[in-house]
């Protein structure tokens, strides 16, 4: 599915721990805010990582990912970490991500996913299940 509007964000208040020496935010953190809000998108879609592992037998592992850092985020900004999916396919979904503080775009990013065999990593189906949720939005 191409160009899905749907977008997700969380709420990401920046600790010291996430700031380097200048008290800006570290530029490979940015990576773990888009990963949790990829985490929470999951979950707001009713899909824990643990239980797909356990249950259908897949993990979703990134593939790649393209930042590009504009602008710097500071200790105790309170930022917003947006998922919107652009393109799904048999096993893998692409996503469009930004960190926000207000209006403005701090970092902006695509981040691609593959669906892996929890048991051999090898690529496999997204579960229709999972894929029909993730088509529906949220």
């Amino acid at each position: 599915m191409e160009n899905m509007k749907s977008v997700f964000s969380i709420p990401i208040r920046v600790y010291y721990e996430d700031t380097d020496a200048g008290h800006v935010v570290y530029y490979a953190n940015y990576l773990k805010f888009m990963e949790r809000a990829r985490t929470e998108w999951l979950r707001a879609l009713g899909f824990e990582q643990d239980e797909l592992s356990r249950r259908e037998g897949v993990l979703f592992a990134v593939r790649s990912a393209r930042l590009e850092f504009l602008k710097p985020a500071r200790f105790n900004d309170l930022l917003q970490a947006t998922v919107r999916v652009t393109r799904r396919g048999k096993a893998s979904i692409a996503f469009a991500q930004e960190i926000r503080r207000d209006a403005l775009t701090l970092c902006e990013g695509e981040v691609k996913v593959a669906c892996l065999d929890a048991a051999t990593f090898a690529p496999r189906p997204i579960p229709e299940g999972i894929g029909s949720k993730i088509d529906a939005g949220i």
